[in-house]
């Protein structure tokens, strides 16, 4: 067996030369040398705040939208006059953001709407676009959600003296969140991965920060890195997803 060992020496020697110090070095220059994984740090940090900022704004607009489409749909022939109008407004928000590209809302909402803003508010006017740009396709995952409620749910809520309002609040959407949390979180997966293009107006985020340090280290290894993170983040979140998923599915066993 002396040869099996010596064997598995040489193989391991030729790996740790040939292979693995070569990607180690390539490691160390990219985050650790000169402080760089502060930038990677730093892209984290506001990945994950434009994320979550804009998962709230667009769970908000996506559930009034929702709400209106759905209450103008079951009005009948003849809606009210300010539901009409809700209504063509919903419809006229959700085709603009979803006929045009994410990159083209955050460039027109940074440099035209809010042109005079200072220049640190940057973070927070890209949440705000990815905000507006989710609430279009949140809008329709809760429609669909309150849609899958059965209808002798609402009649039976009627019949207990309730409001169409309180109806809705109730009895339909708590019952709806729970049919569409898998969805939203989804949804909350492809916001975090949009928000790669808030480079385009300089906050640093993951892909930005993968972008500046592959100025100082010039070759391929920053942005490997920074899709390493990505991929990271979204398996974590995957597995989170997964875990709710499971609850969910044991509370409808019992």
């Amino acid at each position: 067996m002396a040869w099996l060992t010596s064997l598995w020496e040489a193989v391991w020697h030729w790996l740790s030369t040939a292979i693995f110090a070569p990607i180690w070095q390539e490691i160390y220059k990219t985050v650790i040398e000169a402080g760089r994984w502060r930038f990677y740090v730093q892209g984290i940090g506001n990945t994950l705040l434009m994320a979550a900022v804009a998962c709230l704004i667009g769970v908000a607009i996506g559930l009034l939208i929702a709400v209106v489409k759905v209450v103008h749909a079951s009005s009948g022939e003849k809606p009210k006059g300010w539901l009409r109008i809700l209504n063509w407004f919903a419809n006229f928000y959700t085709t603009i953001i979803r006929g045009t590209p994410m990159v083209l809302q955050l460039l027109i909402i940074f440099f035209i709407v809010f042109a005079a803003a200072p220049f640190h508010m940057a973070i927070y006017v890209a949440a705000l676009a990815f905000g507006l740009n989710s609430g279009a396709y949140v809008s329709e995952i809760i429609r669909a959600g309150i849609l899958s409620i059965d209808r002798g749910q609402v009649e039976a809520g009627r019949s207990l003296g309730l409001s169409s309002a309180q109806t809705m609040r109730l009895i339909v959407l708590p019952q709806a969140v729970k049919n569409i949390l898998p969805a939203l979180f989804n949804e909350f997966i492809s916001l975090l991965k949009e928000t790669s293009v808030a480079g385009w107006i300089s906050v640093v985020d993951v892909t930005k920060a993968g972008d500046l340090i592959r100025t100082r280290v010039p070759n391929f290894s920053p942005l490997l890195v920074s899709a390493a993170i990505y991929l990271a983040m979204v398996l974590g979140l995957t597995r989170l997803l997964k875990g709710i998923e499971r609850r969910l599915s044991q509370s409808d066993r019992r």
